[in-house]
Order: structure tokens, then sequence, then C-alpha cells
């Protein structure tokens, strides 16, 4: 319903400011108290002002408070086309239309209440509000104006922003599928909805949106750099390749493409390719600091003198923003590390975590909650009550662990076995557990809520697990490699609803993993890794976890330790695969010959036989990991091998 305190819209500006003002707020106030006398007051001003577009409009909402749409509709429809610009009209008038069962026309009016919403100044305050990163006022502004108007579609999608901003992307794409509900042919909303299923993994449905999307625009740059970023994630590398090719052929200034085309590249495992597109990015951008940390990721390049100069350039500016400036010194701290600058090096990768921490919310104390609740939870008894439950499928080989541990050299060598299939870090298991957080009205949290799931409910897990990763198997081996590495947090519900899986505990000397970390700027998740306390106590409760499902389900994880890999391999794939009840393959030590896409950060490295160099760079920068030690603590001395290092 249009709002009183929009009585002097510029059309309507020439209207006598007596009598007929006087009418109009009186009409206004009439609207929620006596709807028909509202219309008799409105059709009285249009008796003497008969192009008055807020008259017709306040005509309309009375109908519509009497029941009569159709004629809310006649007198909405007038208003517009006297005031094109009259927002509240096209929103009242769309959710007429919706309400109707008209939803070309609702589609068509809220469009219309988008264009004109760009010189709503309601909607300015929180627009400026977002532009600035001042993401509470934004909410603030919004959450009230969609107090008022629950259909404002744009308002609407403003507030789905900040929900994204603020990584609660369930509730982005809540509100992106109430604004696509109302309004199918909001481009920018079902952009950003594509953008939020794909951040939640979702890709099959990201797919979808971007597919409806460019069926409109098929040559839009936007939509075809997120259609191919999908497809990489779905493991179809080569039609994403294909995708960058053409767009950078009808778009070749566009950095950020460049990079995107790198990072494709990358997973093909076209290095000298990926660099050349990662320098083409920064000779179009300079300060593009993803761009210059994606080149360092790649491991084996070695930055030029002048790429060095640039970036220490870059880094002296004071107008540069927060994401490019922390890239830009993990860049800079591997850079320097490759010549052997160590001090500097790490003065480098400490000042791009420490910007990088001061953007994330994150707790150490809720993983150490996780599991002393999950030790109280998971007992022997817990688990032979539930004998027998579950999927019975064994397809699931999950390796867990911390990242930079070894686990994708062990997916690398898995792959290579004719049996089973890699995929890659799959978001389904924590996808699975999530419904089970935040229960409120006293009801048990995760993992608690577990212990409610009788055998059909633990079995209907699994099966939507197979099922939703389906999408992943493109072989059809009998087994595949889900290397998610948090997972770890997971294994009572894993084993729950699939108890023939496999799980591998991929583990690595405590402070060769942690520093490998620290220095590792991860493209999402993982905030655990920005601070070296934090990194010391994830790892002392992950190894506390592990040693408590080791104890309650004996033999039920096989753990493989990075430096025994290295310095017996065969003896330890063969025992891998007598774990597994599969046969050993000579393949499987000529991983690296074995073709498929590896979107980690150790996608080169395992490209290449094992090398021993990576076992001890943690030790040149021994010095400075005291904080790490101390959060350590006595899992540090434990570590098999600990004296040797």
């Amino acid at each position: 319903m249009p709002n009183a305190s929009d009585r002097d819209p510029p059309s309507a500006a020439a209207a006598p400011v007596g009598s007929v003002d006087t009418a109009l707020r009186h009409t206004a106030r009439l609207l929620a108290t006596d709807p028909a006398l509202a219309a008799e007051q409105a059709s009285e001003v249009l008796r003497v002002q008969p192009r008055h577009p807020l008259a017709f409009a306040y005509l309309g909402a009375a109908r519509r408070a009497l029941g009569d749409s159709a004629g809310a509709i006649e007198a909405l429809r007038r208003a517009v086309a006297l005031q094109p610009g009259f927002v509240d009209a096209w929103r009242t008038l769309g959710d007429l239309l919706f309400e109707s069962g008209d939803a070309a026309g609702a589609d068509a009016a809220y469009a219309r209440q988008i264009q004109a919403a760009t010189r709503d100044p309601r909607l300015l305050a929180p627009a400026a509000a977002l532009c600035a990163n001042d993401v509470p006022r934004a909410e603030a502004l919004l959450r009230a104006h969609l107090k008022q108007f629950p259909t404002d579609v744009a308002a609407i999608r403003m507030l789905a922003e900040v929900a994204a901003r603020l990584r609660r992307y369930r509730d982005s794409a809540t509100l992106l599928e109430r604004c696509l509900e109302l309004n199918p042919s909001f481009d920018e909303a079902r952009q950003q909805y594509a953008l939020v299923l794909h951040r939640q993994n979702d890709d099959a449905a990201a797919l979808r949106q971007i597919d409806a999307l460019l069926a409109k625009d098929p040559h839009n740059p936007s939509y075809r750099n997120l259609q191919a970023a999908i497809l990489v994630r779905l493991g179809d590398v080569a039609q994403s390749i294909e995708i960058y090719d053409e767009l950078l052929a009808r778009h070749p200034q566009l950095p950020k493409i460049w990079m995107s085309y790198g990072h494709a590249l990358k997973t093909g495992g076209r290095e000298a390719d990926s660099a050349a597109a990662y320098r083409r990015s920064v000779a179009l951008r300079p300060e593009l600091g993803e761009a210059y940390w994606s080149l360092a990721n790649l491991k084996t390049v070695r930055f030029a003198p002048t790429e060095i100069a640039t970036m220490r350039a870059q880094l002296a500016r004071t107008d540069l923003a927060d994401e490019d400036r922390y890239h830009l010194h993990f860049a800079l701290g591997k850079a320097l590390e490759d010549a052997g600058e160590y001090p500097e090096s790490f003065a480098q990768y400490a000042a791009g975590n420490r910007v990088r921490r001061a953007g994330i919310r994150y707790s150490a104390e809720e993983l150490s909650e996780h599991v002393r609740r999950s030790k109280r939870l998971f007992s022997p008894a817990f688990f032979a009550a539930r004998r027998g439950f579950g999927c019975p499928a064994p397809d699931p080989i999950f390796v867990v662990g911390l990242p930079r541990s070894g686990s994708t050299l062990i997916e690398q060598i898995l792959s290579s076995h004719s049996a089973v299939e890699g995929t890659m870090e799959l978001p389904d298991i924590p996808a699975l557990a999530r419904p089970f957080y935040g229960q409120r009205g006293g009801a048990p949290g995760y993992p608690d809520a577990l212990a409610g799931l009788d055998a059909a409910a633990c079995r209907a897990l699994g099966e939507r697990y197979l099922e939703q990763t389906r999408i992943q198997r493109r072989r059809g081996a009998p087994y595949f490699v889900d290397k998610m590495p948090n997972n770890f947090v997971h294994l009572g519900l894993i084993h729950l609803a699939l108890p023939n899986a496999k799980i591998i505990d991929a583990r690595r000397h405590p402070l060769g993993c942690c520093f490998s970390c620290f220095k590792q700027h991860f493209a999402r998740g993982q905030l655990f890794t920005y601070d070296l306390d934090d990194l010391g106590r994830y790892y002392h409760d992950y190894v506390e976890l592990m040693a408590h499902f080791d104890a309650v389900l004996p033999g039920r994880v096989h753990r493989v330790h990075y430096e025994r890999m290295i310095e017996d391999t065969e003896g330890e794939v063969r025992r891998l695969f007598d774990y597994l009840g599969l046969p050993f393959e000579p393949a499987t030590l000529r991983f690296y010959e074995t073709e498929r896409a590896v979107r980690t950060a150790s996608a080169q490295q395992v490209r290449q036989p094992i090398y021993r160099e990576g076992l001890e760079q943690w030790r040149r920068y021994e010095p400075w990991l005291e904080p790490l030690e101390a959060a350590l603590g006595p899992v540090l001395a434990a570590y098999p091998g600990t004296p040797a290092f």
C-alpha cells in the first residue's frame, strides 16, 4: 500500500496545496480504519484532479482493503501510467497481480519497481552503507524498511547481499528465493542466487540458475565466468577452459577473468599456461593481490625481481583494499622464502595473517567444546546400541585431518587404483550435519541431536549422501574419495550413516603441518589457520578427538603419517590398500602420471614423484613458532619420531 509519507511524488507536485492536499492526508488516515470512506474520499479528489497519481494509488489501496482486486489493479495501473517512477504503486500492483495468479504481470510490475527503486530515497541510505561496507547499518535500515514493505524485491535483494557478506548463505538463499518467486525476471537476484548456491557448494543447483540467465543473455561475461567456475567444481574442467577461451577472446581486458582462467588451467594440470594467465591478470591490474597469490600458490613458480618490486610498491599504497593487501603479503612471503630471506618472509606471512584474522570471526573454543561433547556422547555403548544402523554401501573413502597434511597425496595414490575415483573436498557431510546445529528451545544441538536418530533416519542420511555425491562420480568406479579434511569433526555422523565407509586419517608433524597452513591463504573456510595459537589449539583438539574414536571404534580409522609415506612409499601404500581390502596395483606408485583434476594447494606437488624437500621447511622458521609450540603442548612431544626433528 502506498505510504502516506509519499504524498508528494514528482508528477503530483502540481496538485493544489489547499483542499486536495488536505483531502489526501485525510484519505491516508482513513485507509487503516474505514477503507470505504477512503475510497470515496480518493474518488472525490479525482473529480477535482483527474490525473493525480497519489489519489489513484490511495483508491487502489482502499479497493484492495475492500476485497475489490480488479478495481484496485485498475486504479494502480492508472497511478503508474501517470507517474512511472512511483515505487510503492508498482510494488502494490505487483502484489495484487501475484495474488491474483498473474505471475507474468507481477514479474513485470516488480521489475518496474526495481527500476524506480534506484531513485527511491528510502533505499539510498542502505545502499550507501553497503558501499561503505557498514553492514550492521545496512541490515538495520533494510529490516526496518522491509517490516513496512515486505514485498520490496529491491530491498530483499539488498538484504540477501547483507546476509552473504556475513556468510549467512542459507539466509541469503532464502531471501533470494523469495525475490525470484515474486519477480522471476530479476536477473541480478538470479545471478546473486547462483553465486550463493555456488558458495554453499550446491553447484548443480547453481548451474541451473546460470543456464536460465544464459538463455536470455548467452554472451554475458559475468554469467559465463560463474558458469565456468561452477563447471570446474563439478569436475568438467575441459568445458570450463573452453568457456574461458571464448570469453577472453571477446573480453581480453578483464583481469579477474584471466585469474579465473588461471585457476581452471591449474586444476587441469596446465601449469605453464596457468602462470601465464595469472601474469596477464596482474599486468592488467597490478594491485590484484589474489592473482599474485595464485601465482605463488602454484608452488613451482619463482617471482622475478621486478615482480617482487611491484608487490612491494602495491603494499606501500594507503588505498589498497584489505583483500588485495593480505594476498600480497602471502605472495611476497613465498617469494622471500624462495629467496632464502626467512626473517622477512615470516614477517610477510605474519602480516598477511593479521590482516586476514582481523576480518573473520573464529573462536577456537567452539571446536574444544565440540570435542568435549563428542567424547561424552560417542561411547562404546552408544555405538553398540546402534549396530546395523545406516546405509550399508561401502563406496565412500573419507580422508580426514588438517589441510597440508598429505591428504591430496593420499587421494592421488588412491585415485590411481582402477577401483577408486578421486573427487575433491566434498561439502556434503557438513551439509548433512548442518540441520542438527543451532537447535533451540532446550533441544540438543550437535552432535547430541544424533542420539535421537533411529535406524531409518541414519540409513536415510547415508543414502542422501550417496545421492548428492553421485554427480561427482564420473568414472563409475566402485569406490570414491571424499577428502574434505574437516570431516574428522563428523566421524560419529559418518559412522552412523555409512558404517561400511572407510576412513583414513592423514597426519603430519604438528609444526610442519601447522606452519604450512599458516603460510597458506585458503580461498574459503579453514578460519583457524590465521593465528599460530588458533592453529595449535585446532591441531590439539583434532588429535584428542581422533584418539577418542580410536578407543571407542578400534580399527575403524587407518592412519597415514606423511613422513612414513615419504620414507617408505611402497610399504605405506600396500598397508593402505590392505586396509581398504583392495589388491595392490603398481600404478598407485606412479600416481604422478594419473591425469585428473586437482583443485587443492598441492595440485602441482602431486603431479611429480615424492620428494623429501618439504619435510623440514618449518625448521627455517622455528625461531618464530613459540606460540604454536605452546598451544600444541604435549601433542608435539607425542608425535611419532619427533626427536628426529
